[in-house]
């Protein structure tokens, strides 16, 4: 049935479709700048912030370690050894944390039916993954240019940690944002057991210096194989035969596919709580 038949049967034309994609994307742009003004933009110093607590961490690693040990597992310098198993780890973190609380973080706009709970996920994960990218650049940026790091940069493995570190949070956090809005309580469970998380995500030594059993639980942590990627971009010499690319693909998208397929069904009961 064409318009001129629509019309006339005094039924009205229905809207186009063609801008759908531009509203959702109008949503997301003002929803990352709302959590940009209330994040950063009421804190004196804004995101000097999130520069400076990752780089207070790394020298007081690096200080504390350089006091025990001789020099680091990897190369001379203290500081990179200790950023390139961080900053993966901060960035994972920091996307998984504020995917997590994004029904949470945005439940007063999700009441309006221009916003949708894809576009408080979507907004969240865009402005804190590009976020902690930039700030991981910044810091390593100047722990080449002001230490005696003897490094050789490739780009590839660099990028591919980032990008898997950024995946694996979206998928824990979506997984997560479910959990958390259906039992409350989830968040403070969670919190608890990973808390040893960050010891056993490669950030303070190589997988192949612990035993062999131990490397046989460890290897199920993805985390542990986005460290081994973000070093090898930096020390050319070092070659993790442990690393599956794969294995951390495939952990992030079932995380992520089971997170979205459980909040379609049981957004709006969230919401409800």
């Amino acid at each position: 049935m064409t318009c001129t038949d629509l019309a006339a049967s005094a039924r009205p034309c229905p809207p186009p479709a063609t801008g759908w994609g531009l509203a959702a994307a109008r949503t997301i742009i003002a929803l990352i700048l709302r959590e940009m003004s209330t994040r950063y933009g009421r804190t004196p110093g804004g995101y000097i912030w999130a520069i400076l607590e990752p780089m207070g961490t790394i020298l007081i690693l690096a200080a504390g370690f350089s006091m025990l040990v001789r020099a680091p597992a990897l190369g001379h310098s203290f500081l990179l050894f200790y950023a390139t198993g961080y900053l993966p780890f901060a960035l994972y973190q920091g996307v998984a944390l504020t995917v997590a609380r994004a029904l949470t973080f945005s439940r007063p706009l999700l009441l309006y039916p221009a916003v949708t709970w894809a576009d408080a996920l979507i907004a969240r994960f865009v402005l804190n993954a590009l976020t902690g990218v930039m700030v991981a650049c910044l810091i390593l940026a100047a722990i080449l240019a002001l230490s005696d790091t003897r490094s050789v940069l490739e780009i590839g493995p660099i990028l591919t940690a980032f990008a898997l570190a950024a995946g694996v949070g979206l998928g824990m956090g979506t997984l997560n944002c479910l959990l958390t809005g259906l039992f409350p309580a989830w968040e403070v469970i969670w919190s608890i057991l990973t808390r040893p998380l960050f010891l056993a995500s490669g950030a303070l030594f190589l997988f192949e210096s612990v035993p062999r059993a131990v490397q046989a639980v460890l290897w199920f942590n993805p985390l542990l194989h986005i460290a081994g990627i973000m070093r090898a971009g930096f020390y050319p010499m070092y070659h993790p035969g442990y690393v599956s690319v794969i294995y951390v693909v495939v952990f992030a998208l079932s995380t992520l596919a089971l997170g979205l397929v459980l909040l379609h069904r049981y957004h709006k009961d969230i919401l409800t709580i």
